[in-house]
């Protein structure tokens, strides 16, 4: 704590001015923690208190997995839950409309291209750069095969009389009567690769020089680059100049409806990678040369480019050794089972709120005449349910207002940081705390620390509902700060959606609920507070 070199009678003067503020400066409470405690004023205790939450699962049923920020795609194996497969169907989206190749075209080939999320770590003496991946939660073997898909992505609902988007879901679902059949995604095979393995190395791209030699003409960063059949392509855009099918994009969607990206297990893991579809980067591109403008001239190189954009979503199939369901609601459960994409979450009673979150424990708390210095809720990992390789742990878990699908305000007032995503937010969603294993390996998760220190000041000071709270693990906790919530099939008209940055996520965690027998270890709600001396 910070020294305030005041004669004592200025303290007294400071402490009635400022707390004639409180009424009308939520942010007291939190600046009082900086300058009064029992060592420097006589009028004021600093104490802490835990509180009982009751704390419960909740299963979810088929996810929303339409316009996700990012798509997930490969096997995640995850050592506790089980094995999850994700594919995805994407809507392409031609560059120019009714466009004219020239004369005499000739195709040389066709590039996929869709880059992964990857950091440069080092230049090198020959002018490479190495770079690792990121967003990659494994790296062994899947099959992976491309399909063009023979199923519609439609914009709207038509059940809405066409003015709602429509929803797709990750049991390949429209809604929890309409399921696709699975075979009008597997049109014609348009490629496949056993054992594929994403791979972290700089793509070199080489051409002729005029002596005749191969020469660097590019770099790029790690990519899922993939050369596709010449013959396909030349049949399925080239040869359609002048047709019906390329002068609008409504015409083309209809014609080419999209691929298919599927992936299958490789014995028992794979590899589970984030693609961004959505990057400039990501698309394929057909090299082609046509007749020069004059007779003498030499061919001409030129290019047609389609990329992801449009209607795109994830199937997710999971193979779950855990079965999971809803929990107590009442009571709480002993363990919280939190499981990214269909998977699992928790929900979280303050003060054992009821349904307008009112109760006897919330209503003794405001009466005392508390400046609260800091809340956290503190959750502990299971430990010894948490088998396996320490770096299948998630590092972030994301906590949120159930209610209205918002970030609490602690969220908005922390600082987000896009270059490190795991260091955004870290006052507020504390990342897991590790064990110390004096090495650059990673030690066994022990707890998550969040606080909700501004959240706890609006129940006290400003009167806010005590809202119930979600807790899911997250992949990138600022996915949340501009992204609306996803919604999952069900009935409940109050509780539909989920954090997007959950979906995307694979992994899973066990951590300790308010009805264990483990009193260290179970959940609570910690307040540090300073209370006036009258």
């Amino acid at each position: 704590m910070k020294k305030i070199k005041f004669a004592l009678k200025y303290i007294a003067i400071l402490t009635v001015l400022i707390s004639s503020f409180i009424a009308c400066d939520k942010d007291f409470a939190s600046i009082d923690s900086d300058i009064i405690n029992g060592d420097n004023a006589t009028h004021f205790n600093s104490s802490q208190i835990q509180y009982d939450v009751i704390a419960y699962n909740k299963k979810l049923p088929p996810v929303q997995t339409n316009n996700l920020p990012v798509n997930p795609f490969g096997v995640y194996n995850d050592p506790v839950y089980g094995r999850t497969t994700a594919s995805f169907v994407t809507q392409l989206n031609i560059s120019t409309l009714d466009p004219d190749f020239g004369e005499n075209i000739e195709l040389d080939s066709v590039v996929l291209t869709i880059p992964y999320f990857s950091t440069a770590t080092e230049v090198n003496s020959d002018g490479s750069t190495s770079y690792k991946l990121d967003s990659l939660y494994s790296n062994n073997y899947i099959d992976l095969s491309i399909y063009e898909s023979n199923y519609f992505l439609r914009d709207f609902d038509p059940t809405s009389e066409f003015d709602i988007t429509q929803r797709y879901y990750s049991n390949a679902s429209t809604s929890s009567s309409d399921l696709i059949n699975p075979v009008e995604f597997e049109g014609q095979l348009l490629y496949s690769e056993e054992n594929f393995q994403p791979s972290p190395d700089q793509i070199v791209l080489k051409e002729e020089n005029e002596d005749g030699e191969m020469e660097i003409s590019d770099r790029l960063q790690p990519a899922l680059r993939i050369k596709l059949d010449n013959a396909y392509w030349q049949e399925k855009i080239l040869d359609k100049e002048g047709e019906p099918e390329l002068t609008n994009q409504n015409n083309f969607s209809d014609y080419f409806r999209g691929l298919y990206f599927k992936a299958e297990a490789v014995g028992g893991d794979g590899n589970f990678l984030l693609l961004n579809l959505a990057s400039s980067n990501a698309n394929i591109t057909l090299h082609y040369t046509k007749d020069p403008i004059s007779d003498d001239g030499d061919r001409i190189a030129s290019t047609y480019t389609i990329d992801f954009s449009g209607n795109r979503f994830n199937i997710l199939e999971n193979e779950y050794t855990i079965p999971l369901d809803d929990g107590d609601a009442v009571n709480g459960d002993e363990k919280l089972y939190l499981k990214g994409g269909e998977g699992s979450m928790a929900i979280i009673n303050l003060f054992n709120g009821d349904e307008n979150g009112d109760s006897p424990e919330l209503e003794e708390f405001k009466s005392n005449n508390w400046l609260i210095n800091e809340a956290n809720l503190v959750f502990y990992v299971d430990q010894d349910m948490m088998i396996g390789d320490n770096e299948t742990e998630p590092d972030r878990v994301y906590l949120y207002d159930l209610k209205n699908q918002t970030p609490l305000i602690d969220y908005y007032y922390d600082l987000t940081n896009t270059t490190y995503p795991l260091l955004s937010k870290a006052n507020h969603l504390g990342a897991l705390q590790r064990e110390d294993t004096g090495s650059d390996d990673l030690g066994k998760g022990i707890k998550y620390k969040i606080r909700i220190t501004e959240h706890i000041n609006n129940i006290l000071l400003n009167d806010s509902t005590n809202v119930k709270l979600g807790l899911t693990v997250s992949s990138n906790v600022d996915f949340e700060n501009n992204t609306v919530q996803y919604s999952f099939q069900t009935d409940d008209e109050d509780f539909n959606r989920i954090p997007g940055s959950s979906i995307i996520c694979p992994e899973g965690t066990v951590l300790f609920g308010n009805n264990t027998t483990n009193e260290e270890k179970k959940v609570y709600l910690e307040i540090f507070y300073t209370e006036p001396n009258n």
